[in-house]
């Protein structure tokens, strides 16, 4: 037997042969006319090439002199044009360079933030997600979490000053740095911080002497309001990139003689014009108002000491005189009185005062011993406010009683002390110690709620509630500002405190709580007369009222 035929694939493929037509080739040929052509040539020496870089510089600058002079037309004022030619023509030549270009800068500082969130994520997961859960088997106690800390080189060895929120924009703050010290003053700076890039500040200004106070316009959020320790007080506008405020007080326009410890916006008034005020060892509150060229200035109160002597006597009269006025510390406007305000003083006391009566107080408050280093009123009750003192107190006032409904004593000299946002019971305040003190009035009238030691050996100076996030910035006198986020315990309001009464009592009942029975026809408007649903505003007016023992109109 012959061997079988092997197959070439699995597929039993078998050849088969095949024809097609082929079409015939054809040719297809065109004429053209070459295209005319000239021999070329030509030589180049040193003294040629030389003579065309000069005709290129040279037509480079025309044109950048060409731009200058486009944007010079723009609406200026004619002392500013001189001032900004150099910087308008840098500005012209770095529009021309894509490295330096606005484009790239804005790109640059998305990377950055891109950056600083992946460096910073487990910081920014607990701000977003994280929350103390031990609070829930901790009554009466709360914790405050480290988040970011911000710093930078140009404040090395400067004071925090002065904090500030921004109203419109939740992460953007303002930090101002100076000295306390008397013996060291120097050159001032402020910086624009958001929570968005720990690293390094979105806008910086520098001022000659130290920075004492600073506030945002409530409404005009760019606006930044500045006191400085030379008596100065000044506007900056964040969005211009000059380094130069756009309005500044000096001798000829009645500046303070002293430094300026606090400055504080107002509503605008009948002629839409902007105004602040401002408070200074010297004695006055300044109302400030922003006129076209210049800062206008109204002597609204000059503090006068009081209990030298018995009034009215005229050895009294003379040794007022001869000491001076008060130096005032401090001050805080009411929020729906407009025309009432109060004044700490370096003498311990506290002055409620009037837009209206400017040759004498309306009240004066006894209690501290030491210079008052901050007034608040409360957020939510009208006759409310706090204070501290370095005489190591905290106290809570009635504005229509002499005497303090509570005192504190933290054991140390208190830098700064605020009502929260949220709740009318809540406070905090620093100490020179290091620590933050967390008060919740309707868990605990006699201690803090949190007392935690926040930096080693540097002291507190300030301390600024966040409006809508449950946050803290503490600023220290080493430069460091830190941010600290409140445990579930610490803000609590009347309604969150409602809600987990009715839980708790569903879950002791063993059951979901149940629906109230029907009401008659005849006891529905009785019941709603009766039973008026109050608001979160109400419920913690009333709460704070309990707590204190107050009673009568508000």
């Amino acid at each position: 037997k012959g061997e079988p035929k092997k197959l070439r694939n699995q597929f039993n493929y078998s050849e088969r042969a095949s024809q097609t037509f082929n079409n015939p080739p054809r040719e297809r040929s065109t004429i053209t006319e070459p295209p005319p052509s000239i021999a070329f040539n030509g030589q180049v020496n040193g003294f040629e090439m030389f003579d065309a870089y000069v005709e290129d510089i040279e037509r480079q600058r025309m044109a950048k002199e060409k731009a200058a002079a486009q944007s010079a037309k723009k609406p200026a004022a004619k002392d500013e044009k001189d001032e900004n030619d150099e910087g308008e023509t840098k500005e012209v030549a770095k529009e021309a360079d894509v490295v330096h270009s606005a484009a790239m800068s804005k790109s640059l500082k998305i990377m950055e933030r891109m950056v600083n969130q992946n460096t910073y994520d487990e910081i920014a997961q607990d701000f977003r997600y994280w929350d103390d859960q031990s609070d829930t088997y901790k009554e009466g106690e709360g914790t405050l979490l480290p988040l970011w800390k911000f710093w930078t080189e140009k404040v090395r060895r400067k004071h925090v000053t002065a904090l500030c929120w921004n109203p419109e924009y939740d992460d953007l703050f303002a930090v101002g740095y100076g000295s306390y010290d008397f013996m060291k003053q120097g050159s001032g700076v402020i910086c624009c911080f958001s929570l968005k890039n720990a690293s390094y500040p979105e806008y910086s200004f520098s001022t000659e002497t130290g920075v004492m106070c600073l506030d945002f316009h409530p409404q005009h959020s760019s606006l930044l309001a500045v006191g400085c320790y030379d008596g100065t007080v000044m506007i900056f506008d964040i969005r211009n990139k000059l380094n130069k405020p756009i309005f500044y007080s000096t001798v000829k326009t009645g500046k303070h003689t002293d430094p300026v410890w606090q400055v504080c916006w107002q509503e605008e008034d009948l002629a839409k014009n902007l105004n602040f005020f401002s408070i200074s060892s010297d004695g006055r509150v300044t109302l400030w108002t922003m006129s076209k060229s210049e800062l206008q200035y109204t002597d609204v109160m000059e503090l006068k000491l009081t209990g030298l002597a018995t009034s009215g006597s005229e050895e009294g009269g003379e040794e007022t005189s001869l000491v001076g006025l008060a130096g005032g510390s401090s001050f805080d406007f009411h929020s729906t009185s407009e025309h009432l305000f109060i004044v700490g003083t370096e003498e311990g006391k506290i002055h409620k005062c009037s837009k209206a009566y400017n040759s004498q107080y309306l009240d004066t408050y006894t209690g501290h011993y030491m210079s008052v280093y901050a007034v608040h009123w409360n957020k939510f009750h009208p006759r409310v406010f706090l204070s501290s003192s370095a005489d190591w107190t905290v106290k809570i006032w009635d504005h229509t009683q002499k005497q303090p409904l509570m005192s504190f004593d933290l054991g140390n000299a208190v830098g700064d002390a605020q009502w929260s946002p949220y709740s009318s019971s809540v406070l905090a305040a620093v100490t020179n110690d290091g620590k933050v003190h967390v008060f919740d009035l309707a868990e605990n009238k006699h201690e803090p709620m949190c007392d935690q030691k926040v930096v080693r050996k540097s002291k507190l100076t300030h301390v600024r509630f966040n409006q809508r996030q449950p946050l803290l910035l503490i600023g220290d006198d080493r430069g460091g500002v830190l941010c600290l986020k409140l445990s579930p315990n610490l803000r609590k309001t009347e309604m969150i405190r409602a809600k987990d009464k009715l839980a708790a009592g569903a879950a002791a009942a063993g059951d979901a709580p149940r629906k109230p029975p029907p009401k008659k026809k005849g006891d529905a408007d009785t019941g709603a007369a009766e039973e008026k649903v109050k608001t979160p505003a109400e419920q913690e007016v009333e709460k704070l009222e309990k707590l204190l023992g107050l009673t009568g109109a508000r």
